[in-house]
């Protein structure tokens, strides 16, 4: 895969950007990883106390007993445990200035999406489905959401969708004022405010 240097004016922006997805991608790491021990305990021990298990709401227990855990015949927490040092590398290798191709970020981008749509898949599930939460699931949510907008900022800057110069000059005033990030607080802050409906004696 060949690879350039990325220019020199966006560096300070870009170290953001993979300094973020770098800390999410750890977290959502080992959000997966827990969530992995948590499920074999589990196996071994039905009985087992399990950390995550706080009260007959905040339960993964619950969760990881139900089939939208185990959507693909194994612990959905195995995928995290795939895909995230793949964003890990990425963010090392963004934060390193190395700047990859606009096919492979594009790839990333629909790759990043999808892990989006499955993650609030479900979160969905989890709210209205099976009625219970999962902490460790909830942080990979919110990581994710927080990659795929780090992932969609870099490419927007980068302009790797390939907008013409003058739709790309409005995309970076628009991230110039952060809106990107406004989007993403407002839609975070909704989530907690539906749990907070959905549950009313979550605490």
């Amino acid at each position: 895969m060949a690879i350039k240097a990325a220019k020199p004016n966006t560096r300070r922006s870009e170290k953001w950007i993979f300094g973020t997805m770098l800390v999410f991608g750890l977290l959502s790491l080992a959000a997966a990883f827990a969530l992995s021990v948590e499920r074999v305990q589990q196996l071994i021990n039905p009985n087992a106390h399990l950390i995550c298990n706080f009260n007959l709401i905040f339960n993964c227990g619950t969760v990881m007993e139900t089939w939208q855990a185990k959507l693909f015949g194994f612990p959905n927490s195995f995928i995290g445990l795939m895909t995230e040092p793949v964003v890990i590398t990425v963010a090392v290798a963004g934060l390193a200035g190395i700047a990859f191709p606009r096919w492979f970020m594009n790839t990333a981008q629909i790759f990043y999406g999808l892990g989006l749509i499955f993650a609030y898949w479900l979160f969905f599930q989890s709210v209205f489905g099976i009625q219970t939460l999962c902490p460790w699931c909830l942080v990979v949510t919110v990581s994710t959401s927080i990659l795929f907008d780090t992932l969609l900022r870099y490419n927007l800057l980068k302009n790797n969708f390939g907008f013409k110069p003058q739709t790309h000059q409005k995309i970076l005033g628009w991230l110039k004022k952060d809106y990107d990030k406004f989007i993403l607080a407002a839609w975070l802050v909704a989530m907690v405010v539906l749990v907070l409906v959905k549950f009313p004696g979550i605490f």
